[in-house]
């Protein structure tokens, strides 16, 4: 495992789960949330977000955690694992209101400069809607995939029982 996407449910643990195996691996993490997100939540060109994230491909290794539905295709062809966390909606909305309530008027790590915290009621819809609407696509387009080490799970017993054997 030298370069690894995890891709998820909002709130499911992404960029957590980045941060755990980029110290295991000593690989660096790069989170799509803070290359796409401009300081006080202006977002990147499209243009720009492909360009950032086109050069942290041609490294040897990484890690990146997000959707992004504009960089995703690339970075699937170019990863050798791929983590889906695919958990329940109430569970990820339980990790995104847990994540506001930890972050309140700060900026989280794994986002853009200054770019506090916040929910709003599109957030918390889209995030509800994400196993009808986006999940059966997700699960599409990785049935597409063969010559990767792939990875889905449904609930964080699952992926904690995978760490513990990864760092055994």
């Amino acid at each position: 495992m030298k370069k690894i996407t995890i891709l998820g449910n909002p709130g499911a643990g992404k960029s957590t789960l980045a941060k755990q195996l980029g110290e295991l691996l000593d690989i660096p993490v790069y989170h799509m949330d803070s290359i796409y997100w401009k300081p006080n939540w202006q977002p990147v060109e499209t243009d720009e977000l492909i360009e950032r994230h086109d050069e942290i491909l041609q490294k040897n290794s990484w890690i990146i955690d997000g959707n992004y539905s504009s960089t995703l295709q690339k970075r699937l062809e170019d990863a050798d694992t791929i983590i889906f966390l695919n958990y329940s909606t109430l569970r990820s909305l339980y990790g995104i209101m847990k994540r506001r309530i930890q972050y309140r008027n700060k900026t989280r790590p794994d986002i853009g400069k200054d770019c506090p915290e916040r929910l709003n009621w599109e957030f918390i819809k889209w995030s509800k809607n994400y196993n009808k609407n986006n999940a059966p696509k997700m699960y599409e387009r990785l049935s597409n995939i063969n010559d990767k080490e792939l990875h889905i799970f449904k609930n964080r017993r699952e992926l904690q029982e995978w760490l513990k054997n990864l760092s055994i």
